[in-house]
């Protein structure tokens, strides 16, 4: 493995997998890893990229939805600035966070705030148990899925739901709803 790509093995073949340098980074440490691979194909190529979590790839996956925004644009972004910093780039519109990254510029910049505000916002591109660690996860699902579907985004969700359930870990999922209701 090196901090560019890693080498799966399977029934002995070898593929190369492209990874960021977050995902060189958390393998570091283990022994045994899971991928979470995204298979790129082109007319004339075929590419595999990894990585060490579903909401890198899940970030990385609307990064090449953008127009002007390849793969490795996509790959070098995850590299340089972690999953949360980029929606945070994009959320907060901080073009110059953004154009930091080698061969993103104005108008890339701009490109991305404009098309993935509102998805980000809505919670896409990320896996809902990345949204809220708590030990509670299916009362969170359940109560997420409810308000979604009042109306609320996964955003303003995620805001309120780790706090009613740090004031009431043991709480019901009706009592998480109410609550959040208020909050919202």
């Amino acid at each position: 493995m090196t901090p560019t790509e890693l080498i799966l093995e399977s029934h002995g073949i070898g593929y190369s997998i492209l990874i960021s340098l977050q995902t060189y980074e958390a393998f570091q440490l283990k022994t045994d890893a899971v991928a979470y691979i995204h298979h790129y194909l082109r007319e004339d190529e075929e590419l595999y990229y990894g990585f060490a979590t579903k909401d890198e790839r899940e970030l990385f996956r609307l990064l090449i939805g953008v127009s002007g925004v390849g793969a490795a644009t996509a790959r070098m972004m995850l590299s340089q600035l972690t999953s949360e910093e980029i929606r945070q780039a994009i959320l907060s519109e901080n073009v110059n966070r953004i154009k930091s990254v080698k061969g993103v510029g104005l108008k890339t910049a701009q490109r991305l705030i404009l098309e993935l505000k509102d998805k980000i916002v809505k919670g896409e591109g990320s896996e809902a148990s990345q949204l809220f660690k708590a030990e509670a996860s299916g009362i969170v699902e359940e109560a997420t899925t409810a308000l979604v579907m009042l109306g609320f985004t996964k955003a303003n969700i995620g805001k309120v739901l780790p706090g009613i359930l740090k004031e009431n870990p043991a709480a019901r999922v009706e009592d998480v709803i109410k609550a959040a209701l208020k909050k919202l």
